[in-house]
């Protein structure tokens, strides 16, 4: 896979883009737009990583599919609420032969595709409302990725890798494929802990669930998850809702088999630790409640489990998003 595109050049986008292009084995560009464009077209790629400043040529960045042109791999990296605009841009980067691999937070547009017995069909209107994001990218071009690592945006066009390195890779039907092993093996080259998953809707979902309570409890509170731990009914809380997520997953094949106490221990020792929707929260960024916390509830619906803590949950985010003008007032 000699060309490839990053689509949304901000944290987690950066982070890829630098280290893949730093290889000098490919040739890595950016869809990118505003003070982050500029930034790529002056310095190039740009990654701190524990002090030491990584720095790669872009190929080439700019805000025209077109005049990028077909790739062999788009990786998608843009913020939930601003990929349907997005994906009905980007035609031009797709090739007879083009694999498209979204890296983001929570569930993907294409989750349910391909899920047999899914009542309803695949589509799911909380996070790809009347299948604009489904009828511009092909379900079958599609990989999956699950991220574990921390960056954030220091500045346009300059990444900071905090913690991790972690990259899990997949087909949505599950098991192996050699455009996978390819993909894999790109990263691993890259300097990424990148692993062939079996089935990367179980990893999807596990992340998620892990993350559920943690990013949404902590933009409306402002705090750390280690005070959010700290108060036994928000705790509790907590466990609740993923108890209903985990049944939830049981229903749709991904069974989660670890407790929530389990899970709130390996949290509790990230620490003093700011989500990234308290993150966007702080910049004012509008929050990816619908892919954490709605398709969540959304599927619950669907398969016929009631969800009345992550209701809940959702229900008191979205108010809260609203009335800071980070969530739009009719979705």
């Amino acid at each position: 896979m000699d060309r490839i595109c990053i689509v949304g050049a901000g944290a987690i986008g950066g982070f890829l883009g630098t280290r893949l292009a730093a290889t000098g084995r490919h040739r890595v560009g950016a869809l990118a737009r505003g003070a982050t464009l500029a930034a790529l077209r002056t310095q190039g790629w740009q990654l701190d990583s524990g002090g030491a400043l990584l720095q790669a040529p872009v190929a080439q960045a700019s805000d025209s599919a077109a005049e990028l042109g077909p790739q062999d791999l788009v990786i998608i990296a843009v913020k939930g609420p601003a990929l349907a605009a997005v994906a009905q841009q980007f035609g031009p980067l797709l090739g007879p032969a083009t694999v498209v691999m979204p890296a983001m937070n929570g569930v993907p547009w294409w989750f349910c595709q391909g899920l047999a017995g899914f009542p309803g069909g695949g589509t799911l209107q909380s996070v790809d409302p009347g299948g604009t994001i489904a009828a511009a990218i092909d379900f079958e071009r599609v990989l999956g990725c699950v991220v574990h690592a921390s960056t954030a945006t220091r500045a346009p066009g300059l990444v900071q890798h905090k913690v991790g390195q972690g990259l899990i890779v997949g087909e949505p039907r599950g098991g192996h494929s050699p455009r996978a092993q390819a993909v894999v093996d790109l990263l691993a080259h890259a300097g990424f802990e990148a692993t062939h998953a079996p089935d990367v809707r179980y990893d999807i979902w596990y992340k998620l669930w892990g993350n559920m309570t943690m990013n949404p409890i902590s933009a409306i509170t402002g705090a750390t998850i280690d005070r959010v731990l700290a108060d036994p009914l928000l705790r509790a809380f907590c466990t609740a809702a993923m108890q209903e997520a985990a049944a939830v997953g049981q229903r749709i094949g991904c069974p989660i088999t670890q407790s929530a106490e389990d899970r709130h221990a390996i949290t509790a020792r990230l620490g003093a630790f700011k989500t990234s929707m308290l993150q966007d929260v702080e910049a004012g960024r509008a929050i990816e409640l619908d892919a954490i916390v709605g398709a969540v509830h959304e599927i619950g619906q669907r398969v016929g489990v009631a969800t009345p803590s992550i209701a809940a949950l959702l229900g008191l985010t979205r108010l809260f998003g609203r009335v800071h003008g980070l969530y739009p007032a009719s979705a």
